[in-house]
């Protein structure tokens, strides 16, 4: 168990004398509390605001003077820059800075990671993919920052280059960085390859498993590369002052990490860089990394006046974070009564021409919902000259799901058992050695199967040309670094004060925790997200952490408040503070001896507070451990028309352990969202490039992601297994709804109509050609 500690600000013992401040140890650990907040669905406190247009995203924000970058992108998949001429650009009237990367020098250090993080935001030698930047223009207005594009001369010397993650991996492949070697490998290799690292998991003698199966189903599965789809496209305001100070108001999941990263690759101070995240219209996981932020922010710094930075659709599709597209080989071996005794998956996963983890994060999903005696993953991460990868949702995972559950239904299919039922007998449980290493505490995959297997949606009537199929998947979750302030007003109301970007509701629920712990109305506690300059480092939101971590900081900076509260209450009764409790938002003095003295509201020591010692607050800084790992059983309903090969979900049911639902509407809400972007990735969505390696669809024209009319209504059940290392049992859950998706969907197909579907998306085309290749058979 992990133990936290904070400080609280104290009642001095005289008027006149400093605060001290106390250790005040707080237990992370679940508690027994009956809530009264935690648990009801109040209105988000933002809702209005978005509803009527006056919150403010990230091209909502202008500065005075501000200019107009753009970006000049490559037209090719891979190219040398012999020569950049920008001459005829920077003498043009209204444009007031030209930066190519000369004007960011390295300044990394040594370290690879920022190293690639640099030149994916400017192209140093090579373009690596189509709409690599390798200039950028500030200007007076948009007019005349295109022209400047148009007058920037750049002579190219066209490379080979590989998109297809297989191709990639071949002897004679066009080397993609002539810089890389494989990492994980012995002896380290003599060449470079496009292999960037080799990792694996596992445990058991697989091969001596695969001896004892009765049954073996081995397959090989692919997926193509997808896109988050947020509404809102990248945006950023940046102001650098003569003085070194800088400015970037941003759309971001996580507004310190780029703090960090830009400050680092420009060479300024990171305390003189304060960024501001704006509103944010989805991410998912793409708003993870920078992009245009350091571009901006050195176009600024050129010309002096603030620049306003905005990404076209196109740009965002050919040069912002897609996830990977895979090929992944799977064997599983079972025995007759139902026991899995092996299993092993080879993990190919693009990072695009930068080192990533994406083929990792795939070795270590795989499996992880089962109870293996022997398994095995292997991950490669691939380098191709497409974007850089970034995070979508549970990143890695849904592909690894794909393809390990569909062998899972095959298998169950073959030995005559339940796919239900089959899962049920191996599912992962408390003290499960996972396939990636750790022993599991309290999980929730047994309970969501046994909740699906009882589910109305399980026996409901299947029309012509229809299938039912399910899946499960697994996410891990984190909690990390974590910064919190309470200030209590003094007409008693209460703001949390975080520092994890909101995008997904967390503002409410956040509320909620701090409403509970404090005992007041929850209308009575506003929730804000600081700039840069306000609190301490919060790590990104992602990895499902933003309610689980700022929660159990602000439960805990709630707890310090209390702390407070009740030591004020003391000096205004004249009491030891020992004999005031808290309770239902007021401090009572506890003993016969103080029934004359009546209970102090929450709003009345407030009001008291200027002759008390000042100010009420709480803080808290923690590194929040013990995320609980996520599970969920998806069930889908499919209609498959044999003529065109086009596929309708008809029905479509998430059941999924949030720990603790905290707001179970906007639980509800991820579950769903989730579910509706693996439909899209299952059905439609896809990059495709041209043998040329430009992307041939950039832009939600021709990739197609799912409208209201294509999906169903989508059922939510919410199962609560505490996380017994939460206050309240809170487990991330925006993650793992985007996980079965892909595999529960091609079960259905697979049921609906006899062949099973490998590729992804399940497009009518490929369904079509695996409908005749059956015919054929």
């Amino acid at each position: 168990m992990v133990t936290l500690t904070e400080n609280t600000l104290a009642h001095p013992k005289e008027a006149k004398a400093p605060h001290v401040s106390p250790t005040v140890v707080h237990d992370p650990a679940l508690s027994k509390k009956q809530f009264k907040s935690v648990g009801t669905r109040p209105l988000r406190p933002d809702g209005l605001d978005k509803v009527t247009g006056r919150a403010r995203y990230g091209a909502d924000y202008n500065m005075p003077g501000q200019l107009v970058g753009l970006v000049l992108r490559s037209p090719h998949a891979h190219a040398k820059i012999r020569k950049i001429d920008a001459s005829k650009a920077e003498r043009l009237a209204g444009v007031k800075a030209v930066v190519t990367a000369a004007d960011l020098p390295d300044l990394t250090n040594g370290d690879q990671g920022m190293y690639d993080i640099l030149e994916n935001c400017m192209a140093r030698g090579t373009a690596k993919y189509d709409g690599h930047a390798v200039a950028a223009v500030a200007a007076i207005d948009m007019a005349t920052a295109k022209q400047a594009l148009k007058l920037i001369k750049i002579d190219y010397e066209v490379l080979p280059h590989v998109t297809d993650v297989d191709e990639a991996v071949k002897p004679k492949a066009p080397l993609v960085n002539p810089k890389n070697y494989t990492e994980g490998v012995e002896p380290k290799p003599s060449k470079p390859s496009n292999i960037a690292k080799r990792t694996e998991f596992g445990h058991g003698d697989v091969e001596a498993g695969f001896k004892e199966a009765d049954v073996i189903v081995e397959r090989t599965f692919r997926t193509e590369q997808t896109h988050q789809g947020y509404i809102e496209p990248h945006a950023c305001v940046a102001s650098v002052s003569p003085d070194g100070t800088g400015e970037l108001w941003v759309c971001t999941q996580g507004h310190f990490v780029y703090r960090n990263h830009c400050a680092m690759l420009l060479g300024m101070d990171v305390s003189k860089l304060r960024v501001t995240s704006s509103e944010i219209g989805g991410g998912f996981g793409g708003k993870t990394h920078v992009w245009a932020e350091p571009v901006a922010l050195a176009l600024s710094r050129k010309a002096n006046r603030p620049v306003k930075l905005v990404m076209t659709r196109e740009e965002v599709f050919r040069a912002s974070g897609p996830t990977a597209a895979t090929s992944i080989d799977v064997r599983i071996g079972v025995k007759k009564d139902g026991t899995i005794c092996a299993a092993d998956a080879a993990l190919r996963f693009t990072n695009g021409p930068y080192y990533g983890m994406w083929a990792e994060l795939g070795s270590m999903t795989a499996f992880a919902c089962y109870d293996l005696k022997n398994v095995r993953t292997v991950g490669y991460e691939v380098l191709v000259n497409r974007p850089k990868v970034a995070a979508y949702r549970a990143p890695s995972a849904p592909m690894a799901a794909f393809a390990v559950e569909s062998v899972i239904d095959e298998l169950a299919a073959k030995i005559g058992m339940d796919p239900v039922e089959f899962r049920i007998k191996n599912a992962a449980k408390q003290g499960t050695r996972s396939s990636y290493g750790p022993i599991y505490g309290p999980i929730g995959i047994g309970a969501t199967l046994e909740a699906a297997k009882k589910h109305p949606h399980m026996k409901a009537p299947l029309g012509p040309n229809q299938g039912r199929g399910m899946a499960c998947g697994f996410w891990f979750n984190f909690g990390g670094q974590t910064c919190t302030d309470i200030n209590v007003g003094p007409d008693g109301s209460v703001t949390l004060t975080v520092g994890t970007v909101d995008v997904g509701g967390s503002r409410a629920s956040l509320a909620l925790c701090v409403a509970e712990e404090l005992g007041v109305p929850y209308d009575q506690v506003k929730c804000l997200v600081a700039d840069t300059g306000t609190l301490g480092h919060n790590d990104m939101t992602d990895g499902s952490r933003g309610t689980f971590s700022s929660s159990m900081a602000g439960i805990f900076a709630a707890r310090n408040t209390v702390a407070v509260l009740k030591e004020r209450a003391a000096k205004m009764w004249e009491i030891p503070v020992e004999d005031v409790e808290w309770e239902a938002g007021h401090a009572k003095a506890v003993g016969e001896k103080y029934g004359n003295l009546a209970p102090l509201s929450l709003k009345e020591i407030a009001a008291a507070a200027g002759n008390t010692g000042g100010p009420v607050a709480g803080h808290a800084e923690i590194v929040a451990d013990g995320a609980g790992v996520s599970f969920a059983t998806h069930i889908c309903d499919v209609e498959v028309d044999p003529e065109t090969g086009r596929s309708k979900i008809v029905r479509y049911t998430v059941i999924q352990d949030a720990g603790k639902a905290v707001h179970p509407t906007y639980v509800e809400g991820q579950y769903q969202g989730g579910a509706a972007q693996g439909i899209g990735w299952a059905l439609n969505e896809e990059y495709i490039y041209g043998k040329d390696g430009r992307l041939q669809n950039p832009g939600f024209l021709d990739y197609r992601i799912p409208v209201c009319s294509d999906l169903p209504m989508i059922d939510t059940q919410i199962l609560e297994i505490p996380n017994p290392n939460h206050p309240y049992g809170v487990r991330g859950v925006g993650e793992t709804s985007i996980v079965p998706p892909l595999a529960a969907i091609a079960n259905a197909m697979s049921n609906a109509f006899g062949v099973r579907m490998t590729h992804v998306p399940m497009s009518p085309p490929r369904v079509l050609k695996a409908l005749e290749a059956a015919q054929k058979a």
